[in-house]
């Protein structure tokens, strides 16, 4: 019987029991009482600053009145005709960075309207009527392929679709829905949502999905132009910086990506191998993930460490006192200079970190954490570009790319790699595709 002190890299470590409760739902879901007291601290401001701050610009006062009159299927399709991943949204946005981060309530109280739940308690009503809210326009004829079946692809598949194109995504994975899918932490979207959101979009219609086919092994951009009236480009982000450290080679240093989809695609989870020392290096939300699951999978320590200072962390700031809550340690200001091991990882040196006006300086003093697990999570990168198109900043520069070719999610420049801005660029694309196949632009 293994548990949180078993040494090594071992499956197990926590009953089933204790296993399912940790990847439960990270948020319960309001009831309908719950909702229409939440709705009612909404001020419904004129030009409110919610919406402002929402990348998909949702008519956030207007969803929440239509919650309080008892009308959340009304309120779902206000949330969905700005975005129709507000399922996802509601439960993986950083709402206190963005719309809640943004009220008025927040502002003057320190406590928002609860917009995120809000929209979950929408949308949830919405899909429970197991039909879906928007019809087809009759067929143009036209047919666009969409590459990437994540939320900017699936988001601007529907909206063409919508407008009666038709769409055929392609996939290199076997399962459509991107980050939702892949990226994001178990308990966080849990209970399968992510595909059966998927599945409710897809209710449009017009919408062929062609899964475990990839962009420059199976097809080429110049095919994809030739066969189809447009190309939209919704391949995210498929590679993982290297830590650029000796002995990073060694067995159990892992892609932090890697670790999370694993589990996203675990029948059971308790079967998944973790360390009893676990160390963390990263410091946005992929990092708070797969420390946050490490834990909940049984590992006794695990630490996350990140080379600049807490206000650089791009995870939140809710996500990291959760990731305390749960017992992860998180250093700041310390950068690994070597993973030291006989084979696999048995230990990680760290030297602490400054900032100098020439920029981060590694210094000559440091600290050693003993770790049979190391997970990288410092960054994503671009993976082969389509021919012909070029990067800049790390991302598709979309001026290099042919006409009638759009680029939109996290490949794209602009937003924050979130799953909501890449429901706009994808809804985004798709209305100017529209407009050009349509002689409007």
């Amino acid at each position: 019987m293994t548990s949180p002190q078993t040494p090594g890299v071992v499956p197990h470590r926590l009953d089933g029991g204790q296993i399912a409760a940790n990847f439960s739902d990270a948020q319960l879901p309001f009831d309908p009482h719950e909702a229409r007291v939440a709705a009612d601290r909404c001020y419904f401001c004129y030009d409110a600053p919610c919406v402002t701050a929402c990348p998909t610009a949702i008519d956030i006062p207007l969803f929440i009145r239509q919650i309080l009159a008892g009308n959340p299927e009304v309120a779902a399709r206000t949330i969905w005709d700005s975005n129709i991943f507000g399922g996802a949204c509601a439960r993986v946005c950083p709402t206190e960075q963005l719309c809640e981060g943004s009220c008025v309530r927040e502002v003057a109280e320190g406590k928002p309207v609860e917009i995120g739940r809000l929209q979950r308690f929408a949308t949830d009503a919405g899909m429970a009527t197991n039909a879906h809210p928007y019809t087809r326009a009759p067929s143009t004829g036209r047919r666009i392929a969409v590459v990437g079946a994540g939320p900017a692809g699936l988001s601007c598949a529907h909206r063409l679709a919508m407008h009666g194109h038709d769409v055929v995504v392609f996939d290199k994975r076997p399962k459509p829905g991107g980050l939702n899918e892949y990226g994001i932490a178990a308990y966080k979207v849990p209970h399968d949502f992510a595909q059966a959101e998927v599945d409710w979009l897809l209710w449009i219609g017009g919408i062929e999905l062609r899964m475990g086919v990839e962009l420059g092994r199976d097809m080429t951009l110049d095919q994809l132009r030739q066969d189809f009236d447009a190309v939209f480009l919704g391949v995210g982000l498929q590679g993982v910086n290297a830590l650029r450290a000796p002995g990073e080679d060694k067995a159990e240093v892992r892609d932090a990506v890697e670790f999370i989809a694993g589990l996203r695609q675990a029948g059971d989870k308790g079967a998944i191998p973790i360390g009893r020392s676990v160390v963390v290096i990263g410091g946005g939300m992929t990092a708070i993930d797969a420390a946050v699951q490490s834990k909940a999978l049984g590992a006794e320590n695990v630490t996350i460490v990140y080379r600049r200072d807490q206000s650089q962390m791009s995870a939140s700031g809710y996500e990291q006192d959760h990731a305390k809550h749960v017992g992860v340690r998180i250093v700041h200001e310390a950068a690994p200079v070597e993973i030291k091991g006989n084979g696999a990882v048995h230990e990680v040196q760290f030297a602490y970190t400054e900032t100098t006006p020439e920029g981060l300086r590694v210094t000559g003093n440091g600290f050693r954490l003993e770790a049979d697990q190391v997970f990288k999570a410092i960054g994503q990168t671009l993976g082969a570009l389509p021919d012909g198109a070029s990067a800049m900043g790390g991302k598709i520069d979309p001026t290099s790319l042919p006409a009638g070719v759009w680029v939109g999610g996290d490949c794209a420049p602009g937003g924050e790699d979130l799953t909501v801005t890449a429901a706009a660029q994808g809804r985004d694309a798709a209305e100017a595709i529209h407009a050009a196949l349509m002689g409007r632009n």
